[in-house]
């Protein structure tokens, strides 16, 4: 059997075991995560949060807040929203399945696969790995911190320019008018620009482009009913909430609140395009970390880590962050334009939880999640 075939039966044996139990007004052992939700829209002043989490009791939803502050709708289990860099999770699953099909080799350089796309800003693509992709410790810098793309696409001007689309050779080339940041294999450092090049190496891989190979591998696998990649497409499916932005580029939660639901996510390309709902987050973060999707060689590669910011540890494509009560999880956050969504899972997949706030001012996930796990 081949190693594609192996990777999906192991998917198909995991979700006949998945636990089929589900109340959305069942709230025994997650009340502390309701409580830390409606706390959130209280004090950070945000329209809504969404949340779902799964464990040995089953499965819990939780909404806090309204989905549409026009019409008062709130949060439903169901709604879809843009995911963020929570797509980096996906492109690292698919090279690390080519990995395992030895039609990628981690270690080789970047200019193999993508000859003379890393010029300029001193960057020379023999010295970047496609590891160091996946890891961020390429040294590569972010082209969203481009002075020009907060200007235009997280400042004032949105309005004019969120209809834009781009192609993944035009955001590296932004990068590549910026020095990187530090040699390459020498530190960490979180850039966009990495999983960008990681898709353009999917593609020129596998010969279909990496929404393709995100579909057939992982989304049609685990039967992910939410999950999409919208392209240049500026909508969302439905059913979906708005998504709430006060288009600061100082990061301040104040000032007027702008609805940025329809943009082009092109903008985010492999970095961050995605499209999915907190059942489909939870479904793939048990199913990846519970080894359903990998096989063992390469999840341990995954996990693998250097330290990251906050002492957290990121692998390829993971975070690795221990609460302070002591429990370890794995999982990944992600902001784009008006949303910000994490997920998160125990080691061995029993314990999984997603969140998604439908604006990108609030302080982030983080007391959602601890009150999850520590209560």
């Amino acid at each position: 059997m081949s190693v594609r075939s192996t990777v999906v039966a192991m998917v198909a044996a995991a979700l006949a075991a998945l636990p089929v139990a589900s109340s959305a007004a069942a709230d025994q052992g997650h009340g502390a995560t309701q409580d830390a939700m409606d706390t959130m829209v209280q004090q950070d002043d945000v329209p809504g949060v969404l949340g779902q989490a799964q464990d040995g009791g089953g499965v819990w939803h939780g909404t806090s807040g309204v989905a549409d502050r026009a019409t008062d709708r709130p949060p439903m289990p169901q709604d879809k929203f843009r995911i963020g860099s929570l797509t980096k999770p996906f492109i690292a699953t698919v090279m690390l399945q080519l990995e395992a099909e030895d039609k990628v080799d981690l270690d080789a350089p970047v200019e193999h696969w993508l000859p003379g796309t890393l010029r300029g800003g001193g960057q020379d693509g023999h010295t970047v790995t496609v590891r160091q992709l996946l890891g961020h410790t390429s040294g590569l810098y972010d082209f969203t911190a481009d002075p020009g793309m907060q200007r235009d696409y997280f400042g004032p001007r949105f309005a004019t320019h969120r209809y834009d689309s781009h192609e993944p050779a035009s955001l590296v080339r932004t990068a590549m008018a910026h020095r990187r940041d530090f040699e390459p294999g020498t530190d960490w450092g979180y850039s966009n620009t990495n999983y960008v090049l990681a898709g353009m190496v999917i593609a020129k891989v596998t010969g279909h482009s990496y929404a393709d190979e995100i579909e057939r591998r992982i989304i049609r696998p685990l039967k992910l009913r939410d999950t999409s990649l919208p392209g240049t497409s500026t909508g969302i499916p439905e059913p979906h909430g708005r998504a709430y932005s006060r288009l600061s580029l100082t990061g301040s939660g104040a000032g007027a609140v702008h609805d940025v639901t329809a943009l082009d996510p092109s903008l985010a390309g492999a970095s961050g395009e995605m499209v999915s709902s907190t059942r489909d987050l939870v479904r793939f973060m048990r199913a990846l970390l519970g080894g359903d999707v990998l096989p063992a060689r390469q999840l341990a590669q995954m996990k693998s880590t250097v330290p990251a910011d906050g002492g957290d540890r990121y692998g390829l494509g993971l975070t690795r962050h221990r609460l302070p009560c002591g429990t370890t999880l794995w999982g990944h956050e992600g902001t784009i334009q008006g949303s910000h969504s994490t997920a998160v899972t125990t080691a061995d997949g029993s314990h999984a939880a997603a969140f998604n706030v439908n604006a990108d001012w609030s302080a982030g996930t983080a007391d959602l999640v601890e009150a999850e796990y520590c209560g």
